[in-house]
């Protein structure tokens, strides 16, 4: 079974992290490679929940294994600063001995650890094994160099030794990439002190934990951040890391897909739906949820919903507005989770209102879909500066004092988004750079062939 190359891969426990970690596997199993997949055992359940009754992850050089994460039954998971601590304890351990168990099976010893950026104590123990180790950049590039600039924005007084914030200043990377305010780094805006401290010492230690990596791969594409890669060279993007490269379904989510969602778009004319999803992580408050719902009835244009369970703190199916489902199912579809990818790439999709998460940014640059933006959390803010400041291929959702975007905010840029033209083109053209890059001869091509050369050597 594969070429006697082992690799063992590990995603930071997050659907966003785990999805393009398994795509890259995939694209190394189908050279050859042998790849055991490392989730925690909480993921590792959900990934094998959705995939029950459906094809199972379809490379047989996969084997996907699990290792606890520390926290106990009933332990929030969102909790950053708990399930961080608690990893970090519990699972270095934990992943030298599954290190040591494959080496005595004989024959089939690990040969690489591509660990996900984010889990630099993965990258330790290969160190400390002294096993060839890789970090997986899954986010945009400049978010990985502003973690990098870390050091600078010490000596420049911006923020102190553990990461608390000492003002309130705009930094720029480049003049192409979007400004980052001090209170909009990654650390410092998760709401709680204590937390924000946790992450921030973690972000020192990956970056500790990057300079004796051998690579640092990320699932960018060069054209669409390309001063970053001046800036931070050792960053090698290879992206867009997507199933339609491998003409396959994306697997690896933590929800079992409602694919009847595809049959309803075929019975709708091409660009007229809206697709909404805000990813795996965002909650909305019941105000805000009923806002969404109005906005998309008041529309009176088709939509595909995805409303997880967990979207809203009671069951969704209570927060709706009265008569809601009633009055908009002839139009409108609802589902606990779609396949997204192959959503986008249907010709009916008018446009994404989306939480700007970066598997869902490329996915739909790939597919020429332009945004409607509503980021929730950590990097969807830089998204959002992308999508709407830098590449010009989206439009920003405005909340009004209260904090709430409005059915009529979603109404009114609904309207303005598809009726202009030159956004949409400048969204094509953008579409075929960023396909070009994972076609042979692109620059992501290029990258990922050189990547896995060194592999096998």
């Amino acid at each position: 079974m594969g070429s006697g190359r082992h690799i063992l891969a590990i995603p930071y426990p997050a659907q966003g992290h785990v999805i393009p970690m398994l795509e890259l596997s995939l694209c190394l199993a189908k050279q050859g490679f042998e790849i055991t997949f490392l989730n925690t055992e909480y993921n590792h359940n959900r990934v094998m929940g959705a995939l029950a009754g459906t094809e199972r992850v379809s490379d047989g050089n996969i084997h996907l294994v699990s290792l606890p994460d520390g926290m106990k039954p009933g332990e929030d998971r969102n909790d950053l600063g708990k399930l961080t601590n608690t990893m970090m304890q519990v699972m270095p351990l934990k992943l030298e001995q599954l290190i040591n168990t494959i080496e005595g099976l004989g024959g089939r010893g690990i040969t690489c650890v591509i660990a996900d950026e984010n889990l630099g104590w993965a990258l330790e123990v290969a160190e400390k094994m002294r096993i060839r180790r890789v970090a997986f950049w899954p986010a945009a590039a400049a978010l990985l160099a502003m973690q990098f600039r870390i050091p600078k924005l010490i000596e420049q007084k911006l923020i102190d030794s553990d990461g608390t914030l000492l003002k309130s200043e705009e930094i720029m990377l480049a003049s192409s990439i979007p400004t980052t305010r001090t209170e909009s780094l990654v650390w410092a805006c998760v709401g709680d002190k204590e937390t924000e401290k946790i992450i921030f010492q973690v972000c020192l230690r990956n970056n500790k934990a990057i300079e004796a990596a051998d690579w640092v791969i990320c699932n960018t594409v060069y054209e669409l951040e390309a001063e970053i890669f001046s800036i931070a060279p050792r960053i090698l993007p290879i992206g867009p890391l997507l199933a339609s490269n491998r003409l396959e379904n994306s697997v690896g989510h933590f929800w079992p897909e409602d694919s009847t969602c595809l049959k309803w778009l075929d019975q709708h004319s091409p660009r007229s739906v809206i697709y909404v999803a805000f990813g795996s992580f965002t909650v909305l408050n019941n105000t805000q949820f009923q806002e969404l719902a109005s906005g998309l009835e008041v529309t009176g244009k088709p939509f595909l919903w995805v409303v997880r369970p967990d979207i809203t703190e009671q069951n969704p199916n209570n927060v709706y507005p009265l008569g809601f489902q009633e009055r908009v199912k002839s139009r409108g579809k609802i589902v606990g989770w779609a396949p997204q990818q192959r959503v986008l790439n249907h010709p009916s999709i008018a446009c994404f209102l989306s939480h700007c998460g970066w598997n869902s940014t490329l996915e739909s640059l790939s597919n020429g879909v332009p945004f409607l933006c509503w980021p929730y959390f950590a990097d969807q803010f830089l998204n959002e500066s992308y999508i709407c400041d830098i590449w010009k291929v989206g439009l920003k959702l405005n909340r009004d004092e209260h904090g709430v975007i409005t059915r009529t905010e979603i109404t009114e840029k609904v309207e303005k988004l598809l009726g202009d033209e030159e956004l949409k083109q400048r969204i094509q053209k953008l579409k075929k750079t960023v396909l070009k890059s994972a076609e042979k001869g692109g620059g992501s091509y290029k990258n990922l062939n050189n990547f896995i050369n060194w592999l096998k050597s």
